[in-house]
């Protein structure tokens, strides 16, 4: 069969190859000039390796990219443990800011962490382990124990209807208490959702927990790398990649469908997001059907990357702002987890933010975000020099999780005969990634 494969991310390559392995005739279209969609990665001249246009991992539970690697051949994936941390505002607790010590950390336990000058009101605390969570001074030792014991149910829990009939914040309330949830989770979901925090669905933090691992993995070379070598193997498979194209119209004839009034196709699998696929199929699908997506939200990502002479965090690779008065969501120093050496001896940060369709944010240029985050940034780290900076925005990349996502989301099967959906509002309940992508596209390979 001539199929046609809309996306040339993780889901459309992958479902490319198993495709053509097949015997069918593909044809793979990308509206960008790379391949790679969100996972896609530049270079500077001086770099060796690509890095991703937003910060990217694998954990080491997440077997269907690894198993997608070996089908192709494709060797160069490592795992390294790195450290995750929150940084709190302490100006409520004097005892933290005096140094004096709080529920019997001692100050190097607290302070060693972060050596680099950092305003007095906050502090970083590493949330890795167990013993980490219990050394944590936010809270008594009973909410610690409780709190513990609700993870260590959700770690090893299997999925329950009940996290579809509680949002987040109803469940973690019950079951950790109030204070709990006001400390550890509250300014995670808002910086993450915004005003849709507190709607997101328990089922959420299930698959968070369930999917976190110490140990995170990473492509040699960037993750260009892998997206570049899977490319040349479906090329070879005799995979048509058509990129720099746009797909402006899909028509429905008795034959099969039309892409720009040219190209006939008996399948279509679209990968691309849901808002951009509702656009081109006006003709195709039935008015009710489309306006089932209508009521689907999302957030947008803005990215901004930084490379600079010192480290903006020690070492931390990924850090959540777990305060209110800094207006960012996580900082990632990629280079705690990949060795500064490929990328010319420098460091990289990611600084990263969701923001709402409407968010002032999205309508800044690179220097003016870097205006805005700055002062920020020089709370937790006044000494960094930024030497080179990138920024991106990344649209519709963080579904909103309530229960009109659950009713309206997409699925495999269409109204149409023979056309297919695969893109990354399906990986539900867990959160985006390549892991995911790349096991819708071979999900779908198998309906075909």
């Amino acid at each position: 069969m001539e199929i046609a494969v809309l996306g040339g991310g993780f889901t459309g390559l992958t479902a490319a190859y198993y495709l053509a392995k097949k015997g069918h005739a593909v044809t793979l279209f990308e509206k960008e000039k790379v391949l790679g969609g969100l996972a896609v990665g530049f270079k500077q001249p001086n770099w060796d390796w690509y890095l991703e246009r937003a910060y990217h991992h694998l954990l080491d539970s997440e077997d269907d990219i690894l198993n997608f690697a070996k089908d192709v051949g494709f060797d160069e994936i490592f795992f390294r443990e790195t450290i995750t941390s929150s940084l709190y505002d302490v100006s409520s607790h004097p005892e933290l800011v005096s140094g004096s010590g709080f529920n019997g950390i001692p100050d190097q336990v607290r302070d060693g962490f972060q050596k680099v000058k950092m305003e007095a009101d906050y502090r970083i605390f590493p949330l890795d382990s167990p013993q980490d969570f219990l050394r944590f001074p936010l809270l008594s030792w009973p909410e610690k124990i409780r709190a513990g014991m609700v993870l260590a149910f959700l770690k090893t829990s299997p999925f329950l209807s009940l996290y579809e009939k509680l949002t987040a914040e109803e469940f973690l309330k019950k079951t950790q208490g109030k204070h709990v949830w006001e400390v550890l989770w509250q300014e995670l979901f808002r910086k993450k959702f915004g005003k849709y925090a507190e709607n997101i669905l328990a089922s959420f933090i299930w698959a968070r927990i369930t999917k976190r691992a110490k140990k995170l993995g990473y492509i040699k070379g960037g993750f260009q790398t892998l997206i570049n070598y899977v490319e040349n193997r479906v090329k070879g498979l005799g995979v048509r990649v058509k990129k720099d194209f746009t797909v402006d119209h899909l028509g429905k004839s008795r034959e099969g469908f039309v892409i720009n009034n040219k190209e006939k196709f008996d399948v279509v699998i679209s990968t691309l997001p849901t808002v951009i696929m509702s656009k081109i199929t006006q003709t195709i699908f039935p008015t009710d059907y489309l306006q089932r997506f209508s009521k689907l939200k999302y957030l947008h990502a803005v990215v901004l990357i930084l490379e600079t002479k010192q480290p903006i965090l020690e070492k931390t690779y990924w850090l959540n702002i777990c305060s209110a008065k800094i207006p960012i969501m996580i900082i990632a120093q990629h280079t705690n987890f990949i060795d500064k050496k490929y990328y010319a001896g420098n460091h990289i940060a990611y600084v990263g933010w969701y923001v709402d369709r409407d968010d002032p944010m999205l309508k800044m240029n690179k220097k003016e975000t870097i205006e805005f985050a700055s002062p920020h940034l020089k709370k937790i780290n006044s000494e960094f020099l930024i030497l080179n900076s990138e920024l991106f925005i990344g649209p519709f990349a963080q579904p909103i999780y309530d229960r009109d996502f659950l009713k309206n989301k997409p699925d495999f099967i269409t109204p149409v005969k023979n056309f297919y959906i695969a893109n990354l509002d399906m990986t539900y309940p867990y959160d985006r990634g390549t892991n995911y992508a790349v096991k819708l596209g071979k999900e779908v390979s198998k309906l075909i």
